[in-house]
């Protein structure tokens, strides 16, 4: 069992705290709102190809009923990208109990791969995924021109002042 696997088997689906459980069509303006917040649009670009990101399937992490995470994906034959990810209540595992959720169902569907693109500003991003032992496996040089070009409300400047410009891209290997 891999270390992901062994704190993903620490982190419970369901806590005191909150509950993981897929997308219904009821949590569409839900997801809307939260890509509208975080995302600036419902549209996601990932090495050149749109995502229509509300049209996708995913989980939320709830707590007293109401919504405090949302994750996105898309399969693309044993392929399963993570779209979007959101923690809406900071820290306290919902990020990791939505990337368990999403890890159990890409397995489910007979995927190979989980995979994600992120910025080069990220980088509270980037810690996460690889402390799940996700592995930085290509950086797609200047692909945020691109990227623009499908969705101009890309920023030209992201966290912490760094000019946002390439894309990265991270896998675990399922």
């Amino acid at each position: 069992m891999s270390s992901v696997e062994e704190q993903a088997a620490a982190v419970p689906q369901a806590s005191d705290e909150f509950t993981v459980r897929e997308l219904t069509p009821e949590d569409k303006p839900f997801v809307q709102g939260v890509l509208r917040r975080y995302w600036a649009s419902l549209i996601q670009v990932s090495k050149g190809r749109r995502h229509q990101a509300d049209e996708l399937p995913g989980f939320a992490a709830m707590r007293d009923g109401e919504a405090v995470g949302l994750l996105t994906y898309h399969i693309d034959g044993d392929q399963c990208e993570i779209v979007t990810h959101n923690s809406l209540a900071g820290h306290g595992g919902i990020g990791s109990c939505l990337m368990a959720a999403v890890r159990a169902k890409a397995r489910e569907l007979g995927c190979k791969r989980l995979w994600l693109v992120t910025t080069n500003d990220n980088t509270p991003a980037l810690r996460f995924y690889q402390r799940r032992d996700f592995d930085l496996v290509a950086v797609h040089r200047e692909a945020i021109k691109q990227a623009r070009k499908l969705k101009p409300e890309i920023p030209d400047v992201g966290m912490d002042g760094i000019p946002i410009r390439h894309e990265l891209e991270l896998e675990y290997l399922l």
